[in-house]
């Protein structure tokens, strides 16, 4: 799909990994709606910067584990723009608890990462399935974690959560089929404000462990998205990012 002319919904698009995603699917003629729950300040300077390249934005506020939140936000984005073509669900939480804590992992922390991680990319999935389907195509990548794939990441919560979205990717890839391509982006430690909580010693020990001795970028993590929105013969796979960490 050439994502010119198309319009993409990216959920936390306004900061981090969701902000590179959303200026890269403008930089390509996309018009982009830039979701956001708390972030507003964020998510109205994304607009502008889409604004300023010659591209359409709009921001919209939406906790995407909210059905009533996520089909308010999915009318919002076609009577601004007309549909939906590619989204990108992004919006993601956690906390920050050691895997030996199993007691330190509360329940209302659990359900609230399985709400937003989990439950948030399968109601967006489902509100712009039909508007996909209306315009013959779509796509919809879900960014995940390398803490989905082997135990690793913030919490037990959210690696669990993580697993279950790659496994949601691939099940709405097979329900969506043909019209619409379902894909993950695995990203490794990135250096955004989430990352950054992990502290000096923690980048350093991910670096060594990676083969190209470094985090990922950004830049590569969003570039792997426009892939997947570009290529229209991949679908129910999950493109790992992470700088080739081969051992947790």
């Amino acid at each position: 799909m050439d994502p010119k002319n198309k319009v993409a919904l990216v959920t936390g698009g306004g900061t981090g990994l969701g902000k590179e995603v959303s200026l890269k699917l403008a930089a390509a003629g996309a018009s982009v709606a830039v979701n956001y729950s708390r972030s507003a300040e964020e998510a109205t300077e994304t607009a502008s910067e889409i604004e300023s390249v010659g591209a359409e934005a709009m921001t919209v506020k939406a906790d995407v584990s909210l059905s009533s939140d996520v089909r308010r936000m999915a009318d919002q984005i076609v009577e601004r723009f007309g549909g939906i073509d590619i989204l990108v669900n992004n919006a993601g939480t956690t906390v920050f608890v050691p895997f030996s804590d199993i007691d330190g992992m509360k329940e209302e922390d659990w359900d609230n990462i399985m709400a937003v991680n989990l439950r948030g990319p399968f109601l967006c999935s489902k509100a712009v399935a039909p508007i996909m389907k209306d315009r013959g195509a779509g796509k919809i990548i879900n960014v995940t974690s390398t803490g989905g794939i082997r135990p690793s990441g913030s919490c037990i919560a959210y690696s669990v959560s993580k697993a279950a979205e790659q496994m949601l990717g691939q099940c709405l890839a097979v329900a969506l089929a043909p019209q619409i391509q379902v894909n993950n982006v695995a990203p490794g430690l990135l250096d955004t404000r989430w990352g950054r909580k992990w502290g000096e010693k923690s980048t350093i020990d991910y670096k060594g462990r990676a083969l190209l001795g470094r985090l990922p970028e950004l830049d590569d993590v969003a570039d792997a998205v426009m892939y997947l929105v570009r290529n229209d013969s991949v679908t129910s796979q999950t493109v790992v990012v992470d700088g080739g960490v081969l051992t947790y």
